[in-house]
């Protein structure tokens, strides 16, 4: 867990604040990139651990196989990184083969691996948007391997599959309860020098309500708090946070809320 330093650009709409930024380590850098240019302080505070699944064999086995498939969609950046890592020595997606990206940080992730093109929803970034993609509408007979964590949501699933879709999961990777301490945030709050927090999952939002003690739930609830999706906006409203802000998707999307926010209150 650290605070972060970068060039602010000129006009710094978020100088002074103090921004939580909790998505896992891996996919950190970019929101904590944004928010320092902007003059904030990113204090990064991962709510979940991302590790390999323990067993992949199952995995392994679709991905040796990626030619039998139609469709591949990956759910996250994790699902790129730890599912190609599951390719045979040397392969690489086929050409043929349509990839889909539920955001556009998965598609950033496919992209930088080679995947030149990438189907991915214009609004929604979610199973939803997938979804709702005219390319999605009609997949009866198609093979579907989706790649995901252990666990999550159905909706994917279930809908292709009642669409006609013949639909298998590669879970490649783990979402593990965060083993830091709480004791940066409670330091911050004293100090009065953290001002907002940014949550991309509802998961990780209980996790942190989890870990914090009494004082700290205190702080939490009189603490901006910036979402995107309702789904975690409501998980918010459920454990008493009412000052919650709907942000778009992705780490423009939560930048954009943020400068927004704090501009009205310049």
């Amino acid at each position: 867990m650290e605070r972060t330093e970068a060039q602010a650009t000129p006009g710094a709409p978020l100088r002074g604040r103090g921004i939580v930024v909790t998505r896992p380590a891996a996919q950190a850098r970019r929101l904590a990139d944004l928010i320092a240019a902007a003059g904030g302080t990113p204090i990064l505070f991962p709510l979940i651990d991302i590790r390999a699944a323990r067993d992949v064999t199952a995995a392994r086995q679709r991905f040796a196989r990626i030619d039998d498939y139609d469709i591949v969609a990956f759910v996250s950046a994790n699902a790129v990184e730890h599912g190609c890592a599951l390719l045979p020595r040397g392969a690489s997606l086929p050409p043929s083969l349509c990839v889909v990206a539920v955001g556009a940080g998965t598609a950033r992730a496919l992209k930088a691996r080679g995947v030149g093109q990438v189907l991915m929803p214009d609004e929604r970034q979610d199973s939803e948007g997938v979804l709702a993609l005219p390319q999605l509408a009609s997949v009866a007979g198609r093979r579907v391997l989706i790649v995901r964590g252990v666990g999550g949501r159905e909706l994917l699933a279930e809908t292709l599959t009642a669409r006609g879709a013949r639909v298998e999961y590669a879970e490649c990777y783990e979402r593990m309860p965060p083993s830091a301490s709480p004791a940066l945030l409670m330091d911050a709050w004293r100090a009065r020098s953290l001002h907002a927090v940014t949550i991309t999952s509802s998961e990780g939002l209980r996790h942190l309500f989890g870990m914090l003690p009494d004082a700290g739930r205190a702080c939490l609830r009189a603490t901006t708090i910036f979402v995107t999706h309702a789904r975690m906006r409501d998980a918010a409203r459920s454990l008493g946070l009412d000052d919650v802000v709907m942000a778009e998707q992705g780490d423009e999307g939560l930048y954009a809320a943020l400068v927004s926010h704090y501009a009205a209150r310049a």
